[in-house]
C-alpha cells in the first residue's frame, strides 16, 4: 500500500476504503465472468460461489491479493502478468485443496469443465490462471486508477460510510450463506 499511498497522498482510511472498492469491484467481476464462463460451457446460467449476493469470494481475495502483492510491480507491466499467474494459480490450487482435503467441499473442479489444460487435480488449470493474469494486468493499469478518480471526487467520509456498508455487506451475507448451509446439510443428514 506504500506506493499507493505515495501516488494518492491519502491516509490509512482512505487506502483501506479504496481496498474495499476493489475487492468488492473483484468479487463482482468474478461473479459476471463465472455467469458467462457457464452459460457457455453448460449452455444455461448457473449462479456460482458461496455468497447470496453478486460477488465470489476467492475473486473477492485475489483482488485484494493482487493489490498488496502485485501492485508495487506497476512499472513492469510483463512482471505484473507473471505475478498475477502465480499468485492466482497458489492461491486457486491451496484454496481448492484445503476446501477438499480439510472440509470435504468442491465449490470448482477444472476437470468437469471446457478448455481445461493444464489441469493439475481439477483445483487449477493453464485457462483460468492465464485469465486471471490478464484480469489483474486489467485491476492494476485500468481499474484500479479509475477507482481512485472515483473515490477522489466524493468526501472521504461518505467514502468511509458506503465501502464500510459494502464491506459489512459481504461479510453478512458470506457468514449468513455458511450457516444457511450448514443448517441444510445438517437437516438433511438428520431427514
Amino acid at each position: 500500500m506504500q506506493l499507493l499511498r505515495a501516488e494518492t497522498g491519502w491516509d490509512t482510511r482512505q487506502l483501506i476504503n479504496l481496498l474495499i472498492l476493489i475487492m468488492v469491484f473483484s468479487g463482482v467481476f468474478g461473479f459476471i465472468y463465472e455467469l458467462l464462463f457457464y452459460k457457455i460451457d453448460t449452455g444455461r446460467f448457473i449462479k456460482r460461489g458461496s455468497s447470496y449476493g453478486p460477488w465470489i469470494p476467492i475473486y473477492v481475495f485475489g483482488g485484494a491479493a493482487y493489490t498488496l502483492l502485485v501492485y508495487p510491480f506497476k512499472e513492469h507491466p510483463l512482471l505484473v502478468f507473471v505475478m498475477c499467474v502465480v499468485v492466482s494459480g497458489v492461491m486457486e490450487y491451496v484454496t481448492g485443496w484445503v476446501l477438499y482435503n480439510v472440509f470435504h467441499t468442491r465449490l470448482w473442479d477444472y476437470n468437469t469443465e471446457i478448455w481445461n489444460f493444464g489441469n493439475i487435480n481439477g483445483y487449477v488449470c493453464l485457462r483460468s490462471v492465464m485469465f486471471f493474469g490478464v484480469s489483474g494486468v486489467l485491476l492494476v493499469y485500468m481499474v484500479i486508477p479509475i477507482l481512485i478518480k472515483v473515490m477522489s471526487l466524493f468526501d472521504p467520509g461518505v467514502m468511509t460510510i458506503v465501502c464500510r456498508s459494502l464491506a459489512l455487506a459481504m461479510i453478512v451475507d458470506g457468514l449468513l450463506y455458511q450457516v444457511n448451509n450448514r443448517q441444510k446439510e445438517k437437516s438433511g443428514k438428520d431427514g
